[in-house]
């Protein structure tokens, strides 16, 4: 029999190593398998996808984008549900019919020269997770105003893989980059300012 002292500490140390959920809008958890809007916090339209690789701002401000589902690395299983837990390795991926034929998972791109950025775009593979897919995890922590207070429902996205023990990594906040060309808002690296978020269930 495992002595109420020692049993205190394990179910103490278990917690303290389980990450915080992510919340929506409505202070709910998320889960895997719902689909969320994400949704920039100072205004402006949702995440959309532009074929055949681009992630984008939508130019319209009451847009809500498309919905995404989230795939926690390190899943429920067996098709049971789990919450999204801050700074956890996820698949992101647009849950819409799209013309584009490639698959709809979030993926880094190659380095835009041309543009000087890492582009995030679409392709990516879906679970897996190791050196071959490092470019399709993501994860959403929370963010902080000037005074170091932890916002209420607000979120960055980050592309900092932890999945591949050994690889060299970028790690980087996910903010936009407007095309002076086309004027579109597309998501890319950056280390100036990340576009703070927040997801509402669809």
């Amino acid at each position: 029999m495992i002595p109420a002292l020692v049993l205190t500490f394990l179910l103490t140390t278990l917690s303290a190593a389980t990450p915080p959920p992510v919340f929506d809008t409505d202070g709910h958890p998320l889960y895997t398998g719902v689909q969320y809007h994400i949704l920039p916090a100072g205004g402006g339209g949702g995440l959309t996808l532009a074929c055949p690789f681009g992630v984008l701002q939508s130019d319209h401000p009451a847009s809500l984008g498309l919905p995404v589902t989230f795939s926690p690395a390190l899943g429920g299983g067996h098709g049971r549900s789990i919450d999204v837990q801050i700074a956890t390795d996820l698949n992101i991926e647009f849950a819409a019919m799209t013309i584009c034929e490639q698959s709809t998972v979030w993926k880094l791109g190659a380095f835009d020269h041309a543009a000087e950025r890492w582009f995030v775009g679409t392709g990516g593979v879906k679970g897996s997770p190791g050196r071959s897919t490092a470019r399709n995890w993501f994860k959403i922590v929370m963010v902080s105003d000037s005074q170091g207070k932890w916002g209420q429902g607000l979120f960055k996205i980050v592309f900092c893989p932890s999945i591949c023990t050994g690889c060299h990594v970028l790690c980087k906040d996910v903010g936009i980059f407007v095309d002076g060309d086309t004027g579109n808002r597309r998501l890319a690296l950056t280390d100036f300012g990340p576009l703070v978020v927040q997801f509402r269930k669809a």
